[in-house]
């Protein structure tokens, strides 16, 4: 539950401060008769998200397991790819997401009411489609009923709460380092994605070494104990990895958290960022 958690409130986060901006520029600027639009693309992409995670739960679901496998490594590699880029843009532009979208609103107002429909459809649904794709390979991975699906949702509710106390002013935080930290975490969590994904495609028949362990200390770390399931749950640990995910596990997480914190090229040196804060107008 907390790893999908930690999933659902990171990813929910981001689009939740999309819609806070969008909202609050509109207001600012005397125009809420375009609120409804907004509101409509919005919506329209929570709709697709939730489609999109359907058809992958019950898709895969009608195939053969070394389909089903296949499938499930094929699209957690995917995913992974795709947070990793997106963790790394969010570290980026953090400072400047509000002005990047005030912009493209901007445009959007010139060109009419379906641009604005369009403008937060795709920047939700960015989002929305990454979160869902994740969540479901995080599912997948744990294998533990309806617990990770508990822990997502919870992370979105308290994304949309963030959200709207970000716009009512109640709320200030340093984003820059928010992302940064939660963005860390994430990417240890996307390595035990990947790891499995790749244990995934050994089954499938798809990569070798499927009988070649790395190590096993399930007497030392059982898979049914609470700290067992909370290491799976949390960093999709698995306590007898093949020999593949383990390099494949090692060759991803150093060299990503590496680059993320500027410790590879980077010299570690940012500029300080100021806290985000919301007012009702702005």
């Amino acid at each position: 539950m907390f790893g999908n958690y930690l999933i659902g409130l990171r990813e929910g986060l981001e689009a939740s401060l999309v819609v806070c901006i969008l909202i609050a520029y509109l207001v600012k600027t005397d125009r809420k008769d375009k609120l409804p639009p907004v509101w409509l693309g919005v919506g329209a992409a929570v709709v697709l998200s939730m489609a999109f995670g359907a058809v992958l739960q019950f898709g895969s679901s009608q195939l053969t397991f070394e389909a089903q496998e296949a499938l499930g490594g094929s699209l957690s590699i995917i995913s992974v790819g795709l947070v990793t880029w997106m963790v790394f843009w969010m570290r980026r532009t953090a400072r400047h997401l509000k002005t990047e979208l005030h912009g493209k609103l901007d445009a959007a107002l010139a060109m009419g009411t379906a641009a604005l429909v369009v403008t937060s459809f795709l920047a939700v649904g960015r989002e929305g489609l990454e979160t869902a794709l994740f969540i479901w390979s995080a599912v997948q991975a744990t294998g533990d009923g309806w617990n990770p699906l508990i822990g997502a949702a919870l992370g979105l509710l308290t994304s949309v709460v963030l959200g709207w106390l970000f716009y009512r002013g109640a709320l200030k935080i340093n984003l820059a380092r928010f992302f940064t930290w939660t963005g860390a975490m994430l990417v240890v969590v996307a390595a035990g994605v990947l790891a499995y994904g790749v244990h995934d495609l050994q089954e499938a028949g798809w990569l070798p070494g499927l009988h070649s362990t790395a190590f096993d200390i399930s007497s030392t770390i059982p898979k049914d104990s609470w700290y067992g399931t909370l290491l799976k749950g949390v960093f999709n640990f698995q306590p007898d990895p093949t020999v593949l995910q383990l390099v494949v596990w090692l060759l991803y997480l150093v060299p990503t958290l590496a680059f993320f914190f500027n410790l590879l090229g980077g010299g570690g040196k940012t500029t300080p960022a100021q806290p985000a804060t919301a007012t009702p107008a702005a």
